[in-house]
């Protein structure tokens, strides 16, 4: 358990690090997401963007169980 939450903080601090270069993929700009923009508010729901990733981590993990 210690190394699993080790390796997830070490992967977030690379993600947090490497966060302008991601931004850059226009994933939550995707065709399928919602967003509502109103007069006092918005709403964004990026539906698409959630299952691209999580086909991403699920092929990911799906792979390093084979392993």
């Amino acid at each position: 358990m210690q190394r699993l939450l080790i390796i997830g903080g070490i992967c977030l601090v690379i993600a947090g690090l490497a966060w302008p270069y991601l931004s850059l993929l226009g994933l939550g700009r995707l065709p399928g997401d919602i967003a509502i923009q109103g007069e006092s508010g918005g709403f964004s729901f990026p539906i698409m963007t959630c299952i691209i990733v999580s086909a991403v981590l699920s092929l990911l993990f799906w792979v390093a169980a084979k392993f």
